[in-house]
């Protein structure tokens, strides 16, 4: 059993992931041959400096209206304006400070929104062509929230990496050089020592709150994981009266969260109280030393309103700094769980150069194919069958046979781990996935269906079909008489996975897509067996229709829906025990004959 590791081990891999979550996104403020993001940048650093400059210069002249109105001005450098001006000076330089901030997230809304969509979209495409085997694993709930949490970090990121970090550290040296040349260096030590607590303080602080943080989000991924789940079963629930014990479980998941999240809130109060304890005392030494300047005539009110009015200026940006480097550190940990995402490799993936498949007839052949989802635990042990052109090839066998592998490794859902699985000759691993996608049309046991109109989900057999090529698929499937009863026709939603759709009208649906798609291979995964007898008899003419001038493998349950197969395979433990026509393994009186007679039973007792 490897060792824990230790708490430095964990902060070493914190700095390597920040700093490689910071690699990812730089590029997105300088992107090479978009000359018109750079623009941005550059004119929002622009409005950046000239906010701080003038943010730097206020404070002079509201010194300069108090010493007007005190009588304390000197005579000698005496403005043109009266206090009156001054002040109305100050309220418009106050304004212009405003007006460049906004200026610059004006400037540089439109940069961190394309950075959004495009990691967005780069995440999203990324998901899609990671295997089957990985979302089998995953759960969709705390996939969603990785996503979201990490996609809505990347603008806060790119606005503060750039527009909080060099600013802070460009008012505060420009603030300490007025307090050493303006006043003396005893000024400038304070702020210097408070500045370095501060900074010291909330680092540490924050780096402690970063840990409980992570907790409360790994919490809060449970629980919304639990909810996604419980509502994506809500039949189930119901059929078991369970309402009480998923609330329950759902109840435990968020005691959890609370518990991280009261963390969160205390340790939040103690980092604002410190940081209003330092800068207090800062404020107060500074204030005490220009109080007694006054009263030693060496200083006016009016420097004594520049001293507060300076360290109340860099008390704000100070604040922010705590927030700011919360709210990084909580990015880098969001984005760092997204980027690790990113760098999940897919299991499939397109050889260099690889070509189209080329289908001239559609004929599958297995030579010799070995796979398992766990190489401990082998499923298919050295398959050989072929399924020429244009014709129907059957596989049964009990469950665990390993029927349905065939199906994903035909969709190349996998890769074998031996042997090789071709098409017309060609090996798959050497054509391109979406050349192998568009050859091959699936009606599985489930239809799923997505939660939009009849139209989108037929349609989704092929995006650019007419409407008319639409109704002739759902004319096919005989479902179109259906549909236009509906008050809606075919622009009536489905709701969520096909639920408002009876299991009979969904399998039409599917059967509608996958005519529309035309495909010159079929595999029909017991696209029949979830159905009522009377229903499944309607289908299966349909579906032999649809087999017609196509190359079939259906891959069934009830022996009744195959028995005019070409040929009929039974698998047995991951390898093919018998294989010919129905009557021929009938007479064969064999592994398929003993299926076929216990079948033949349990439809005579269904019958009684």
């Amino acid at each position: 059993m490897p060792p824990r590791p230790t708490t430095a081990d964990l902060s070493r891999l914190d700095r390597e992931k920040a700093l490689r979550t910071i690699r990812r996104v730089g590029p997105y403020l300088w992107p090479k041959g978009e000359s018109w993001v750079k623009r941005r940048v550059v004119l929002a650093l622009l409005a950046l400096v000239l906010a701080k400059v003038v943010s730097v210069l206020t404070p002079f002249l509201y010194k300069a209206a108090v010493d007007r109105l005190t009588g304390q001005d000197d005579p000698a450098t005496m403005l043109a304006v009266g206090a009156i001006g001054l002040t109305v000076a100050y309220g418009m330089a106050r304004l212009m400070n405003v007006g460049f901030q906004q200026l610059r997230d004006a400037i540089f809304a439109r940069v961190a929104q394309r950075a959004l969509r495009r990691l967005a979209l780069v995440t999203f495409t990324h998901i899609h062509n990671l295997s089957l085997r990985y979302h089998m694993t995953r759960k969709t709930g705390g996939l969603s929230r990785i996503i979201e949490r990490g996609v809505k970090g990347v603008e806060f990121l790119l606005r503060f990496l750039l527009f909080s970090i060099g600013p802070l550290v460009l008012e505060l040296t420009l603030v300490a050089g007025i307090f050493f040349f303006v006043f003396d260096i005893r000024y400038l030590a304070i702020v210097v020592v408070t500045i370095a607590l501060y900074v010291w303080f909330t680092f540490k602080v924050t780096e402690w709150r970063v840990q409980i943080r992570r907790e409360m989000n790994t919490q809060d991924t449970d629980a919304n994981q639990k909810a996604v789940d419980s509502l994506l079963n809500f039949e189930t629930v119901k059929y078991f009266g369970a309402e009480a014990r998923e609330a329950a479980r759902y109840d435990r998941a968020m005691e959890g969260y609370e518990r991280a999240a009261l963390k969160t809130s205390y340790s939040l109060a103690f980092l604002n109280f410190g940081q209003s304890f330092l800068i207090t005392a800062g404020l107060v030494g500074v204030m005490v030393l220009a109080a007694r300047g006054v009263e030693a005539g060496a200083l006016t009110v009016g420097d004594f309103v520049m001293v507060n009015a300076y360290m109340i200026q860099i008390t704000m940006p100070l604040n922010f700094l705590g927030t700011v480097y919360r709210e990084i550190r909580q990015s880098l940990v969001d984005m760092a769980e997204m980027f690790d995402l990113l760098e999940q490799p897919a299991e499939v993936t397109d050889k260099p150069g690889a070509r189209d498949l080329q289908v001239r007839g559609g004929r599958v052949d297995l030579r010799d194919v070995c796979f398992g989802y766990d190489p401990e635990r082998p499923i298919l042990r050295g398959i050989s069958l072929s399924v020429p052109a244009g014709r129907k090839v059957a596989i049964v066998g009990p469950s665990g046979a390993g029927k349905s592998t065939i199906g994903r490794l035909l969709f190349r859902f996998y890769d074998v781990t031996d042997g090789a699985l071709l098409i017309d000759g060609q090996d798959l691993r050497d054509v391109t996935q979406d050349s192998l996608h568009a050859a091959i049309g699936v009606v599985p046991q489930d239809t799923v269906l997505f939660n939009d109109t009849i139209l989108y989900n037929i349609a989704y057999g092929r995006p650019d079909a007419t409407r008319a090529e639409i109704e002739a698929a759902a004319k096919a499937a005989k479902i179109h008489d259906f549909i236009v009863s509906l008050p809606q026709g075919y622009d009536t939603a489905v709701g969520e996975r096909g639920l408002k759709l009876s299991g009979g009208e969904k399998q039409r649906v599917g059967i509608a897509r996958t005519l529309l798609k035309n495909p010159p291979i079929l595999v029909l995964d017991e696209a029949t067996s979830a159905l009522d007898s009377e229903t499944e008899s309607v289908i299966q003419d349909e579906l032999k229709a649809m087999g017609e001038g196509r190359t079939v493998i259906a891959i069934a349950h009830r022996l009744s829906t195959i028995v005019d197969a070409d040929e009929i395979v039974v698998l047995e433990a991951g390898r093919v025990v018998e294989s010919g026509t129905h009557d021929a393994l009938i007479a064969l009186n064999g592994r398929y004959a003993a299926m076929w007679a216990r079948q033949l039973r349990g439809e005579d007792l269904e019958a009684a």
